[in-house]
């Protein structure tokens, strides 16, 4: 295709000029192939939600199922609060007016203290494969099995390591696709490096570890995508369409480590299925 418009490109070009300069077109002769324009995309638009709903009303928890001791809403945004003192296990909040399998989802997020993530056709209920020691049993209508787009601040581990990566919370598979990488796995093998998106270190200079964060979630079917300030995170391919982390389920937000402090805020989504 690039030889086809190269060719073309000096006509499209004489005639885009001409076009500005006031001349007027001349009329193409009937089954005259007519020159065409390769265009840009439109321009990102994070904040134009056509199409979308909200999740969150800005001042309530209504819809969303977790622990009140640790959930409450601050000054506009969904706040999670872990003390320092306490062995915890991960605190979720369960958004439990609609499950969604194929969905764009966009939120803005910070967490300056702790770790968190974005849960999404995620399952409640199931046993909790690695309980935190010393920690009270988990209350397991809150905890949440299935994909995650992780979010951890540099301050955790003196850099970010996981931001933008695809995780799959209470499963053995865990990291699925890393920062930076697009992946393939099925019911029968694990994770195949199919690519590249750049290096982990430099993307993960796009993150703002004390400032709002612009999450973006696409899914569709067996493809998932992670972006983080406009900037695409990671991929994943899963070719199993008998698995569960490839049907409609929960959203949530996971709060993890003591201390934590994690907000969210501004939380929509355009569902699909």
């Amino acid at each position: 295709m690039r030889t086809v418009a190269w060719g073309v490109c000096g006509a499209v070009l004489g005639a885009a000029l001409a076009i500005g300069a006031g001349a007027a077109e001349p009329p193409a002769a009937k089954g005259t192939a007519q020159p065409f324009v390769l265009k840009q995309p439109r321009p990102r638009a994070f904040q134009d939600h056509e199409g979308f709903v909200s999740l969150f009303d800005g001042r309530t928890l209504a819809g969303w199922d977790g622990d009140p001791d640790v959930w409450r809403v601050e000054n506009g945004a969904i706040v999670a609060v872990r003390p320092p003192d306490r062995a915890m296990n991960n605190s979720y909040l369960v958004y439990r007016r609609l499950k969604a399998r194929d969905f764009d989802l966009r939120l803005e997020i910070k967490a300056p203290v702790g770790g968190s993530g974005i849960q999404y056709r995620s399952r409640t209920g199931l046993p909790w494969i690695n309980p935190v020691p010393g920690a009270p049993p988990p209350k397991l209508r809150w905890m949440m099995t299935g994909p995650q787009a992780d979010f951890w601040p540099a301050k955790t581990f003196g850099r970010d390591l996981f931001s933008g990566q695809v995780y799959m919370e209470n499963d053995l598979a865990r990291v699925t696709s890393w920062r930076g990488q697009v992946t393939r796995r099925s019911a029968a093998a694990g994770p195949e490096l199919v690519g590249t998106i750049a290096e982990s270190s430099k993307l993960a200079l796009e993150i703002r570890p004390d400032d709002w964060n612009e999450y973006e979630i696409i899914a569709r079917g067996p493809v998932v995508l992670h972006f983080l300030n406009g900037r695409l995170m990671s991929a994943s391919v899963f070719d199993d369409p008998e698995s569960p982390d490839n049907r409609a389920g929960w959203i949530g937000i996971e709060a993890e480590l003591n201390p934590a402090r994690v907000e969210v805020r501004n939380i929509w989504l355009r569902k699909l299925d």
